[in-house]
């Protein structure tokens, strides 16, 4: 099965209740039971880690805002799958949004270093150098998606959710 990150786009008060605990976070990200996805989200099947590094040329970090839109942001509540979930807040969400329709795909293309990434033991390592540029095609694609969501959630002055599950 393997690390799947999952996005939402919540509004600021539903931020803050999920933040407070007064709604479930659980709950919030696994609707009916697991059986459902929560409205206004998407997830990248395991192309995160190979997006982080594109933006990033990092494994970890990297400079605001490219380094949160992968999984950024502040932890909060018990674990959600690998972790607790993280979140951005509306101001976060759009300068995530404004900086990844700022980057190009030829730049992209340009920052990926399968031999590197196997070096930083980016996940799924060693897909990167094994299937190079259908590998890169992947990430792109779920970059495309990722541009999307935070685009979206901007527009409608949400925040973001990260979490790994």
């Amino acid at each position: 099965m393997g690390m799947v990150a999952c996005y939402v786009a919540v509004s600021p008060q539903m931020l803050d209740m999920l933040i407070s605990g007064e709604e479930s976070i659980e709950e919030y990200l696994y609707p009916d039971d697991g059986d459902s996805e929560p409205s206004n989200s998407i997830d990248l099947d395991k192309s995160w880690h190979g997006i982080h590094y594109l933006l990033n040329g990092t494994s970890e970090g990297g400079e605001r805002p490219l380094s949160m839109a992968v999984i950024g942001g502040v932890e909060f509540g018990p674990e959600v799958g690998y972790g607790p979930a993280r979140y951005l807040t509306v101001a976060e969400t759009a300068d995530v949004a404004k900086a990844l329709d700022g980057i190009s795909i030829s730049t992209l293309r340009a920052r990926f270093d399968p031999s590197d990434m196997l070096d930083k033991d980016i996940y799924p390592s060693p897909m990167w150098e094994r299937d190079g540029q259908e590998a890169l095609a992947y990430a792109l694609e779920y970059f495309h998606k990722l541009s999307a969501f935070y685009r979206e959630a901007a527009a409608r002055g949400d925040a973001a959710i990260q979490w790994i599950c």
